[in-house]
């Protein structure tokens, strides 16, 4: 439905494992809207967005988001995420599944550790 986009070298290193990013909104807008597709196991770092928010629209296979304290939540193609300013997240594909949302942002994301593989693990 919307396209893969290219490699995401550019936020490479705020991510485990590969991912693809394609923008499809123009950057000169005050929110970011973009396509984001994680392969399996992929994930992005821990994260917060200052000043904003973030919301995510699962388009395809099945992933997690989990927040700073609470378990992980499974999420598959139609469910909605709604992350506000400052809570510490993070969010990315299952083990055996490719995984695809559009990510809506607003404010400015800040960039923490990664999530650790035992962290990731605990969520299968």
């Amino acid at each position: 439905m919307f396209p893969r986009g290219e490699k995401n070298e550019a936020y490479q290193e705020v991510f485990t494992g590969i991912s693809y990013l394609a923008p499809l909104v123009d950057e000169s807008l005050p929110v970011s809207v973009s396509h984001v597709t994680f392969e399996p196991k992929a994930r992005n770092h821990w994260h917060i967005h200052d000043g904003g928010y973030q919301i995510l629209l699962v388009t395809e296979g099945e992933g997690w988001y989990q927040e700073e304290g609470q378990p992980a939540r499974h999420l598959k193609a139609g469910d909605v995420v709604v992350t506000h300013d400052f809570v510490k997240h993070w969010h990315g594909a299952t083990r055996s599944s490719w995984f695809s949302h559009i990510a809506i942002t607003a404010g400015t994301p800040l960039w923490l550790e990664a999530v650790s593989d035992e962290q990731y693990e605990v969520t299968e």
